[in-house]
């Protein structure tokens, strides 16, 4: 099924399995050749989606898509923002007949997911990965993300993304990753989009938004997921584990389920072996009531 979003363009919709809906913006093609044989040299799985796809579909009716494949094939370069997505993520569940869903994703995409749920009551639960609900590193992603662009701007190649450039700007990568090294391959237009995402989220007050939620929520991140930038990056720190640490407790008295997967990277973390064994009793526990 192929969905009209906001701006015009058409984006695949895959659609598996019986019972509850859940949105998941996750690409269901595996990725093969040399791009699967880079991903796997860094602990990451190429057919990700569609494993997430295949677990999640035994019990859950899975409406999946491409959104972050999407976005680099057709960049938003202005309209990358939070109420835009939410909007293109409606008319993919209304699309799919879906009145109520649930909603999981990762990084960038958990992000979104929040800024959905703040704009809609459709949600039957949230899942947050590899990102805070609460004191986000928004403004450290802006500092990355600008200083992406200006590096794509400056190389104006023009050319498109290999899968490292595609996932290593977004912080989904090892820390390991020599980041002085790192050779910016996206395109101005590919990079701008997601200088406009995190500028409209500049002033956003997660800790505000904790009290307008009312579904089920989860948020789950790797214990050793925090990303040292260099120089060239503007020195910044991006952590996502800590504020899931620090604030425990206020997240659980909000009504957030919180997760720590020991021993895991940003990149260890978002991998379906480690995902569906939290994901899927959570849901049960709250779609299914088992």
């Amino acid at each position: 099924m192929n969905v009209r979003l906001l701006d015009g363009s058409g984006i695949d919709v895959v659609i598996e399995g019986e019972g509850p809906a859940i949105l998941l913006p996750v690409n269901p093609v595996p990725i093969e050749g040399p791009q699967a044989d880079e991903m796997r040299k860094w602990g990451a799985d190429p057919a990700l989606g569609r494993t997430l796809i295949e677990g999640l579909s035994r019990t859950y009716r899975v409406i999946a898509f491409d959104y972050e494949g999407h976005v680099l094939q057709v960049p938003k370069a202005d309209t990358l923002t939070p109420e835009h997505i939410a909007a293109d993520f409606l008319r993919i569940a209304d699309a799919a007949g879906a009145e109520s869903f649930a909603y999981y994703g990762y990084s960038w995409l958990a992000l979104s997911g929040l800024q959905l749920a703040l704009r809609t009551g459709r949600l039957s639960a949230l899942v947050m990965g590899g990102y805070p609900p609460v004191d986000g590193p928004y403004e450290e992603m802006l500092k990355v993300t600008m200083a992406t662009h200006e590096m794509s701007t400056a190389n104006a190649s023009g050319n498109h993304p290999s899968e490292t450039a595609q996932t290593t700007e977004w912080g989904e990568r090892s820390g390991e990753y020599d980041w002085a090294n790192v050779e910016v391959s996206m395109s101005e237009l590919q990079t701008r989009q997601f200088v406009t995402l995190y500028e409209h989220l500049r002033d956003f007050d997660d800790r505000t938004a904790l009290s307008r939620l009312t579904c089920p929520r989860l948020c789950f991140a790797g214990s050793k997921d925090r990303i040292e930038y260099g120089e060239k990056w503007g020195d910044v720190t991006v952590d996502i584990v800590s504020p899931l640490i620090r604030y425990k407790d206020e997240l659980t008295e909000a009504g957030w389920d919180v997760r720590i997967l020991d021993g895991l990277d940003h990149t260890g973390a978002m991998q379906a072996k480690h995902v569906l064994p939290v994901l899927l009793p959570w849901l049960d526990s709250h779609l299914r009531g088992e």
